[in-house]
């Protein structure tokens, strides 16, 4: 997986040129949390590249239940026992394989990736303003129902997992790329996707880091751009 580092976050991501698919290494004092998990062949590469930053993996952290963001999840977890696993209290149902809405949800279906047969049970379920270490908890539903972003609240980096993706250029979930469409295909609710991207926007990050692409160093252009195009987009 290639490496690369901005301030206290480490973007790592497979197959970077084809099909990137990222998960993140956020570096606290004592160990370093692991914002999602990729795919279940990437078990060996999140550890080495844990190796070399020299400190334990001590906390695992889910944006949202999508397979391309938990796969690794059960093979982290025999490796890493002691590690605690963090999802938001509406995605630890996607988790366990529950793909029901609630009463005040779109009735649009859950689409994407959903897990199935996963073992491992999180630790602790999140909601909005929840703190991970220097982890800002932020609801960010629109992609599944319980998507979560992350701000690290000592330099304003923000982990969206696939409320944005950058790869093919910056969009909001929902919006096609036609270079890269796999994200808008899979996400659930395109309205409250949009609804979630201003709130991110509002955020004021200082870099984008999202499930699929690159990070984006000061954003709010590309932000402000990406929106205005769901925004027409919804209205036609």
């Amino acid at each position: 997986m290639r490496m690369t580092r901005e301030k206290t976050v480490v973007q790592l991501t497979y197959l970077p040129k084809v099909f990137p698919v990222n998960c993140y290494l956020v570096e606290e004092a004592e160990g370093l949390t692991l914002v999602d998990a990729a795919l279940p062949n990437n078990v060996n590469a999140i550890l080495r590249a844990a190796e070399q930053l020299g400190k334990p993996i001590t906390r695992i952290v889910l944006t949202h239940a999508h397979a391309d963001h938990i796969g690794s999840l059960d093979g982290l977890k025999e490796r890493l026992p002691n590690a605690q696993v963090f999802i938001s209290k509406r995605d630890a149902r996607l988790l366990s394989g529950d793909h029901t809405l609630d009463p005040n949800e779109s009735s649009l279906p859950i689409r994407g990736g959903l897990p199935k047969n996963v073992r491992t049970k999180p630790d602790v379920l999140l909601v909005d303003g929840d703190r991970v270490g220097s982890l800002l908890a932020v609801a960010a539903p629109g992609h599944t129902p319980g998507s979560m972003a992350f701000l690290d609240t000592r330099n304003d980096i923000l982990i969206v997992g696939d409320a944005f993706q950058t790869r093919a250029g910056v969009a909001v979930s929902g919006q096609i790329k036609l270079l890269f469409p796999f994200p808008a295909m899979a996400t659930w609710d395109k309205q409250t996707s949009l609804e979630t991207a201003r709130r991110l926007r509002d955020l004021k990050p200082s870099l984008l880091a999202a499930g699929h692409g690159n990070m984006v160093l000061q954003p709010k252009r590309l932000l402000d751009r990406a929106i205005a195009t769901a925004e027409r987009s919804l209205v036609k």
